[in-house]
């Protein structure tokens, strides 16, 4: 795979984010703070592991794969993206990844949709996040609080 196609592929995850957050929320102006690969085989993982490693610095390693900050930002539909992450195949997740948005204001984000079909509660020890999921879409959109830099302790230049 070359750079181009796995820049590609983020632009098209983040776009499909894109399209599924503003079919379901009014929050069209939330930026693309992180976005997620879904691999499918571990050659595909290898592969676009690879790529990540070539664009960017990891910045943490987790039992599903890595995360990277990128060394430049891939320009999206949602705005300039640094940090991504490459995930090791996993039945469960059959989509072609996420993006991850920032909102104004999670709280009352969380109060009007978390009832709504297609939203789930994830909480993690140091964040939490909400899953927005639509079986006509090929990708997952996440909302979360704090964002994965700030957990990080990066400070993104926008």
């Amino acid at each position: 795979m070359e750079i181009n196609n796995f820049k590609q592929l983020i632009q098209n995850i983040v776009q499909r984010g894109t399209e599924l957050k503003n079919k379901h929320t009014t929050d069209t102006n939330a930026v693309v703070n992180y976005s997620c690969i879904f691999t499918h085989s571990d050659q595909e993982y290898q592969l676009l592991d690879t790529e990540a490693q070539s664009l960017g610095s990891e910045v943490k390693s987790t039992e599903m794969g890595k995360v990277y900050l990128l060394h430049e930002a891939i320009e999206t539909v949602a705005g300039p993206l640094r940090i991504v992450k490459v995930r090791k195949p996993d039945p469960k997740r059959p989509e072609q990844g996420d993006a991850d948005f920032t909102l104004a204001d999670y709280q009352a984000f969380k109060k009007a949709h978390l009832n709504e079909p297609g939203y789930k509660l994830i909480t993690r020890p140091e964040m939490e996040m909400i899953e927005l999921a639509d079986k006509d879409f090929d990708v997952l959109a996440y909302f979360s609080h704090p964002t994965l830099a700030e957990v990080l302790g990066m400070e993104l230049v926008k």
